[in-house]
């Protein structure tokens, strides 16, 4: 199946902006670093991730823990004959018990994902409270999860994708709503 570019939401300033603007919400909401840490799901919200802990560390002067959190084994939809999935590693190097957890991925659309990340998240402690950052809201929900940090919310169609690009892997940074073409 071919996709075929619809339209560009966010290029890469814009994306940049966007960071910024989640980051200084985090810090605001959260009064500082203290007990924060930030977990990207693999793939997107690893890099996402860690430009928001770059980000933070040069604005509060203060280093923050960060994770990788891969959710392979935990989607609910693995029974249903989708091809045998690549499992990533997950990466946390410390305990979440008590800590204020902030998880990162590119785009929210069914909650599936995010539902996922959580259940993962618990085999590592009990956090006090997770939050969720997104570049992308992109609507409809399957399960009732939302945002606490959204760059920009964009209407799609079910059948649309959205692709995030990232600098690290093709060179650019940018969100495009894709097409497609049976």
């Amino acid at each position: 199946m071919t996709r075929r570019a619809k339209e560009l939401v966010i290029d890469g300033e814009t994306m940049d902006r966007a960071l910024v603007r989640l980051t200084h919400d985090m810090l605001e909401r959260n009064q500082g670093v203290e007990d924060l840490v930030l977990i990207g799901i693999r793939t997107g919200g690893v890099y996402l991730a860690e430009r928001i802990r770059s980000k933070i560390e040069k604005i509060e002067n203060a280093k923050i823990p960060s994770g990788i959190v891969d959710i392979t084994l935990y989607r609910d939809d693995s029974a249903i004959g989708l091809p045998r999935p690549l499992v990533g590693k997950t990466e946390m190097p410390f305990s979440l018990m008590n800590k204020k957890v902030i998880l990162v991925d590119d785009v929210l659309y069914t909650g599936r994902t995010v539902r996922a990340a959580m259940d993962a998240l618990i085999d590592f402690g009990r956090p006090r409270f997770i939050q969720l950052a997104v570049l992308i809201d992109r609507g409809h929900r399957e399960l009732p999860i939302q945002a606490d940090y959204v760059g920009k919310k964009v209407l799609t169609a079910p059948q649309d994708e959205v692709a995030v690009l990232f600098r690290e892997v093709a060179g650019k940074d940018q969100v495009v709503i894709q097409e497609k073409i049976p």
